[in-house]
């Protein structure tokens, strides 16, 4: 490790010295409008091939040799700015791009850069805002980025109506899902009907699929990196809408005039006010809402220095009457300091904590108990970014994470049936340390290629069990406030491009991942009640390893894009249950694991069109996602849950005039894998199903229609904006499959018939939208 921190600075000090040789322009970029920085804006020296982008905090460091330029800088929805250079020496600039009026609807994902798909080395990664999803139609009316990214390829739905997703054969749980770099742990409002994320709130979503850099560690799918907005450092503004089942509202404005702004969004359903007019006093006083708020400070105190804090807060309370209430909610904050060292060092100190907890209260006859869960992050971290020139761009780093779980507590009330059980903590220690390289060695040649080590440590104090082969403990032993075992894992990232010509291009990438927070589900679903672990004595750090190529080509002057990337995905020590597992307030249920192998493999087509009154995409995906365990299947390959054949999206938004916007989406998927019983016996006069296969077949192919209209009456008026929201989610009313269930045929015992259970036919969503 020495050696290797020795060779790194010598490398830093080499670069250092070579780019004395050149002056630096450096700045940040924001809107004029609002102060907001813009991520991913692009600066171009004119008649030059010198081009960078902004980072994720609109910073930007673009080196060359003294002289006189034109800089270019223009981001998408923006009027590019020219800037005449004198650069004798390094120059320090901030710029502001002030927003077009008027402009048409940019189709829902968009790079930054027109050409930016087919040059850019990084592979397998989207972006988008959320201005450019406004027009998806989506159930209830709600502006929704986790039902949004569920259209693009490579990303399935975790079934109908759920904000829950599976990326590229991977678990629910192998996503790592980031709000201004705190962990999300559960990201779904009433069961998955809703994201967590508020729209309003958000300003830049980016997510990665393949070649995934180096900083980001902890799961083995894929990454959502949320960015919330900052504030409007130049005027008070607020926004809002009211729908049929929430509204929301967002105020934002400047504390101290471009220098400190404060940002803050809520949203509340109602259905629970409803519930108050019924005379029935069971239902009158039962419970059904959820709310969240996000909030934000920032405040720059010079060119160099800017603090901001975020924190977001979200709760879902379900209850009937005084027998049974179920809450649960996550709760996040940030502190980051961003700090310029100097024209080329970028460096960004964060300290984080997110938790995510439930509790379920039953109060009936004599089963009164209450059962609460909680799981709580601590973490700090320490970025870098070293522009030494146009074409390289060092990233460096350490992170430290604190992890704990406390997976049950039982509390029983007096005469219960029930018994107090405290299932143990435990506790979990993560160091990470990562660098990473982005360079174009040539005109044709770019890539990003990284390393990042980790060393997991599992903590007393508790008790940790052996089990025998049957699953039952064999053994105790308990340590105290110590480390019981390490994981040391290094993580290769490597991603490349090269292109053909100036309209097409090759990607490759090779990642490998590691996870030691584990979610235990046995439904395509995302519950509260899922339980977390993290890796132990038992449980070992999940790990993929996933290789892709990729043909990219735009046409029409980047009017056009489109994209084939074929990936395939290993994975080790992947966890299912035994049939009969019992895995909740159960404190030996390390018993009842298996873990096996996984792998996914397929290809994604994606086609885009940018601009005009017509834009929209068409993604498809082919894929196979299997599992194997000794214990499942007579040891052999079985589907996965999420897996799925066939995955096709259809996206239109079409501008029909300057007031009305339409949009609608077609979805098709292959449905579920599932296990169904193959046949079935008697015992004590109880017909019992008899199961074979693990996930040996599937539900039915699922597909439906959703439009939507948006009418904006006053859009000149730069005052005071509203509009109106239109929608019908599954217009011609399909009636998809929620649940395949099994039963006796009334007039003959003898036949087993199956029925469906449909969740949801068409609904009808308005909502009224203002700003001013």
């Amino acid at each position: 490790m020495f050696r290797i921190v020795s060779l790194f600075v010598l490398l830093m000090v080499g670069m250092s010295s070579f780019a004395q040789q050149k002056v630096t322009f450096s700045g940040v970029v924001r809107d004029a409008g609002s102060g907001e920085t813009l991520i991913g804006a692009l600066v171009a020296l004119e008649k030059t091939e010198l081009a960078t982008s902004t980072n994720n905090y609109g910073f930007y460091s673009l080196s060359t040799q003294p002289g006189t330029y034109r800089a270019i800088v223009s981001y998408v929805g923006y009027e590019s700015k020219v800037v005449e250079l004198a650069l004798t020496a390094s120059k320090r600039m901030d710029i502001e791009l002030r927003a077009v009026d008027n402009l048409l609807d940019e189709v829902v994902v968009s790079a930054k850069k027109r050409d930016g798909n087919v040059t850019n080395a990084q592979m397998g990664a989207m972006n988008f805002t959320m201005e450019e999803v406004k027009n998806i139609p989506v159930v209830f009316g709600e502006k929704d980025l986790l039902k949004t990214i569920q259209l693009l390829p490579g990303v399935q739905s975790g079934g109908e109506g759920s904000s829950n997703f599976y990326v590229r054969g991977g678990g629910g749980d192998q996503n790592l899902i980031l709000l201004d770099e705190a962990t999300v742990y559960n990201a779904s409002h009433l069961m998955g009907f809703f994201s967590t994320f508020n729209s309003d709130a958000i300003k830049d979503v980016q997510l990665y699929k393949g070649g995934i850099p180096a900083h980001f560690g902890g799961r083995v799918s894929s990454v959502l990196d949320i960015a919330m907005l900052d504030g409007n450092k130049k005027k008070f503004t607020a926004e809002g809408g009211v729908g049929l089942i929430a509204s929301r509202l967002k105020v934002e404005g400047p504390l101290v005039k471009d220098k400190s702004s404060f940002m803050l969004s809520g949203r509340r359903t109602y259905a629970d006010m409803f519930l108050k007019l019924s005379k029935d006093p069971d239902v009158n006083k039962s419970k059904l809402y959820f709310y969240d708020l996000n909030a934000k400070v920032n405040y720059k105190f010079d060119e160099k220095n800017t603090l901001y804090l975020s924190g977001y807060f979200g709760k879902d309370d379900l209850g009937y009457s005084d027998l049974f209430s179920f809450d649960w909610g996550n709760a996040t904050a940030t502190v980051r300091w961003n700090h310029i060292l100097n024209d080329r060092l970028f460096s960004n100190t964060t300290f984080i904590y997110s938790d995510f907890a439930y509790n379920v209260m039953v109060n009936s006859d004599n089963s009164d108990f209450k059962i609460a869960s909680k799981i709580r992050n601590w973490n700090v971290k320490q970025d870098f970014s070293f522009y030494s020139s146009p074409t390289s761009t060092l990233r460096f780093g350490v992170q430290g994470l604190q992890q704990s779980i406390h997976p049950a507590r039982i509390k029983a009330g007096e005469g219960s049936t029930v018994n107090d059980l405290d299932v143990g903590s435990r506790q979990g220690v993560e160091v990470a340390g990562y660098v990473s390289h982005e360079w174009k060695p040539s005109d044709r040649l770019s890539m990003i290629y990284g390393l990042r080590a980790t060393d997991f440590m599992v903590m007393g104090p508790g008790s940790f069990y052996e089990f025998d082969g049957d699953g039952e403990p064999i053994s105790e032993q308990y340590y105290g406030s110590k480390i019981v075992k390490h994981y040391f894992q290094l993580e290769p990232r490597f991603s490349a491009s090269f292109l053909l010509n100036k309209k097409s291009s090759i990607k490759a990438s090779f990642n490998r991942m590691a996870q030691n927070l584990h979610q235990l589900t046995n439904t395509t679903s995302s519950l509260p009640t899922d339980q977390y672990v993290v890796s132990s004595l038992n449980i070992k750090p999940q790990i993929a390893n996933q290789v892709a190529l990729g043909y990219f080509r735009n046409f029409k002057n980047n009017d056009y894009e489109f994209s084939v990337e074929a990936y395939y995905k290993a994975m080790d020590n992947q966890i299912d249950f035994k049939n009969g597992a019992d895995l909740q307030a159960n404190k030996f249920f390390e018993g009842d694991l298996l873990f096996g192998i996984g792998r996914a493999y397929g290809a994604e087509w994606y086609l885009r069109k940018n601009t005009g009154r017509f834009t929209g995409w068409i993604s498809y995906t082919l894929s196979k996602s299997e599992r194997k365990f000794d214990g499942i299947n007579d040891g052999n390959w079985f589907r996965a849950r999420q897996d799925r054949v066939h995955d096709i999206s259809v996206v239109g938004i079409y501008e029909l005039s300057k007031k009305w916007t339409l949009g609608a989406t077609f979805v098709f998927n292959t449905g579920n894998a599932v296990t169904f019983p193959s046949g079935k016996y008697e015992m004590d006069g109880k017909t019992m199903f008899y199961y074979t296969e693990r996930n040996g077949y599937r539900m039915p192919n699922y597909h439906r229609l959703d439009l939507s209209a948006t009418y904006e009456p006053n859009k000149e008026n730069k005052r005071f904006k509203s509009s109106w929201s239109f929608g019908v989610y599954n217009a011609y009313n399909r009636k998809n499959a929620y649940i395949i269930d099994f039963r006796e045929n009334e007039s003959n015992k003898n036949i087993t018939e199956a029925y469906r259970v449909a969740l949801f036919g068409a609904i009808p969503s308005v909502t009224w939208n203002f700003k001013f």
